[in-house]
């Protein structure tokens, strides 16, 4: 039995699979099925990943779904995924030859760890250079991701395999006619459980789109306001240090009136009413600053 799914989601990003399917069919192990998850595309995504499996030389799952953003298609995944570990990839993205080896070795060191929620690699540039702000200050260290990723300032986007039986114990919370939603969300919340162990090496490389995800971030989260709220709470409520909770705070009360809610309710729902109390003036003027973009 094959120990990795290989997670792609994707939306509309048909031209761009083939640039995965390539990295995956030059892995130097081929110990992993690759599955992916269509959120309603309207493009030739389907047609095209057909086509790949005539080719392919290990397991490709497809299925369609109802447009709803990438965090409902995660969610919609986990029924599919039978092996212990998922690793989210990115339809517009690649992985390193080595990496499901380099995942695998990792995972048969680790494994008999049960407070594991999963492993962190590196993301890296296609001209060099990495996602993130910096590596992890020990190779293998030990910690939570809100230690490791948040407490110590490290920046950016790394590489992380789940365990599977994590991802279906925190699912992504999901709001009506919301499209878009930070997946730290949830990674902040397995923080509560568990830790991960994290490694400065590279096997993922990363390409953003004009018109993706992460370069239209906070127009994609004013228009997902409640979804923005709850992540601001998750971040309230965990360990994180309190420059952190400031910034989470604005966040709150920003989305909060984005997402038409009183500033009565919101003082009401929140646990510090103190830093609430503190950040009322900044975040009414970053909300109208916003507003008016």
């Amino acid at each position: 039995m094959n120990n990795i799914t290989v997670l792609t989601p994707a939306y509309n990003r048909g031209k761009f699979l083939e640039k995965l399917y390539k990295s995956l069919r030059t892995q130097s192990c081929k110990d992993f099925e690759w599955l992916i998850i269509d959120d309603g595309s309207t493009d030739d995504t389907c047609e095209r990943v057909e086509q790949m499996k005539q080719t392919a030389d290990f397991s490709i799952s497809y299925y369609k779904k109802e447009n709803g953003g990438k965090h409902t298609a995660l969610n919609y995944a986990y029924q599919f995924i039978k092996t212990p570990l998922t690793f989210i990839v990115d339809s517009d993205d690649s992985l390193t030859e080595d990496a499901i080896v380099c995942v695998n070795d990792i995972y048969k060191k680790y494994k008999d760890e049960n407070d594991l929620c999963g492993f962190s690699f590196l993301r890296g540039k296609p001209d060099g250079g990495y996602l993130s702000t910096s590596g992890v200050p020990q190779e293998g260290i030990k910690e939570s991701y809100v230690e490791c990723r948040i407490n110590r300032g490290i920046g950016g986007d790394m590489a992380e395999v789940w365990y599977t039986h994590c991802l279906k114990e925190y699912p992504f919370p999901e709001f009506r006619g919301e499209k878009f939603l930070g997946e730290d969300i949830v990674w902040v919340r397995m923080s509560e459980k568990y830790k991960m162990r994290f490694f400065n090496r590279v096997i993922y490389i990363s390409d953003y789109l004009e018109d993706g995800l992460t370069n239209n971030r906070r127009k994609h989260n004013i228009k997902s306001p409640n979804g923005c709220v709850a992540r601001a709470e998750v971040f309230l409520d965990s360990d994180a240090c309190i420059r952190i909770k400031v910034k989470s705070m604005l966040q709150y009360q920003i989305y909060g009136k984005f997402a038409k809610k009183s500033c009565k309710e919101l003082y009401r729902d929140v646990s510090n009413r103190a830093l609430y109390i503190a950040c009322i003036i900044p975040a009414t003027f970053i909300y109208f600053k916003w507003r008016l973009k």
